[in-house]
């Protein structure tokens, strides 16, 4: 059965309520994971310590129907920590592989920045290809089969940068920000009524809204969102112009440009609409691309941003009519 603009913008509206049941505040990061799990892509989570990032996962994996595992990432997690093995079972004779957390439906990788980059890289043919290799041999994951990242900041102390091809792989990067005070006071009041958002959720309070099934057959709806010429060769110019700006030493690859089109296609089936429009292209042109990009150091040290050149290549892009 084809899945229509207004069943998608249903679900992603009763996914937004539960999940707030959970989160307080940060609902744009709560759109922008939804967009990145029903564009069947991975989002990058950046955020300082305690701001609800892996909550944030663990009550979309309850609310949308779909098993959940965790990887707490450390500078000596090895790959087959991730991928599983095969270990010799003396009763039968032969190898028995041990399934690692990869095999699952959504997937945490918390921290990831913390392990270094032989790590990092056992989880790239999963994202690439939803299948694993071990010893030889390929396992397929699930058809949902989606990572979630966490990062602290590189800043922060015992940091490994991410590879440029693996961060490349994840659609979205999704900032989350210190609660607002309002809503801090709003947290703190609820661990003194013991109605913490933890407590919450593992009261069944948050009710799943659909299965993976349903989610797999979603996801191919967003195919019929329209997308006009003319805003496909916007996408380009846009990904195109952050190659040639003079303050940039690497610019977005032609895997930005897909990336962009599927987030605009999302962002459009959560307005309820079975178009794209420039607004959406330009919604989420800063979280698709701000984490492809190197900016030449001599700029960096004058202090330019990403965000500012992204807003700068927008700017300098002619929006079709």
């Amino acid at each position: 059965m084809q899945t229509t603009p207004d069943e998608i913008k249903d679900t992603l509206t009763r996914a937004r309520e539960e999940v707030s049941k959970v989160i307080i505040g940060q609902q744009e990061v709560i759109e922008r994971s939804l967009i990145a799990i029903f564009a069947g892509q991975h989002a990058l989570v950046e955020g300082v310590p305690g701001v609800a990032k892996t909550l944030l996962v663990r009550t979309l994996a309850r609310v949308l129907g779909c098993e959940y595992n965790r990887i707490q990432f450390t500078p000596d997690l090895m790959p087959a920590d991730i991928t599983g093995t095969n270990v010799f079972n003396l009763q039968r004779n032969e190898f028995t592989l041990i399934k690692g957390p990869v095999f699952t439906t959504f997937l945490l990788a918390d921290e990831i920045n913390r392990a270094p980059a032989k790590t990092q890289s056992a989880l790239l043919q999963a994202m690439q290809e939803r299948q694993v290799t071990i010893d030889r041999d390929s396992h397929h994951l699930s058809p949902n089969f989606t990572v979630f990242a966490t990062q602290n900041p590189v800043e922060y102390e015992g940091t490994y940068p991410l590879p440029e091809a693996q961060k490349d792989r994840f659609m979205l990067k999704i900032r989350m920000d210190p609660p607002a005070r309002d809503e801090e006071i709003m947290l703190a009041q609820r661990m003194i009524d013991e109605t913490s958002p933890e407590a919450t959720l593992a009261a069944g309070a948050v009710q799943a809204v659909i299965s993976a099934d349903d989610l797999t057959r979603m996801r191919h709806g967003l195919n019929a969102i329209l997308v006009r010429p003319e805003l496909l060769g916007y996408m380009v110019d846009l990904v195109r112009g952050t190659r040639t700006h003079d303050s940039v030493l690497i610019g977005a690859g032609p895997r930005a440009t897909q990336s962009l089109l599927l987030a605009s296609q999302a962002e459009a089936a959560i307005a309820g609409r079975d178009f794209v429009t420039p607004d959406d292209i330009k919604m989420m042109t800063l979280p698709v691309l701000e984490h492809r990009i190197i900016l030449r150091p001599e700029y960096e040290i004058e202090g330019l941003t990403i965000a500012e050149v992204i807003e700068k290549v927008i700017e300098g892009v002619t929006v079709p009519r």
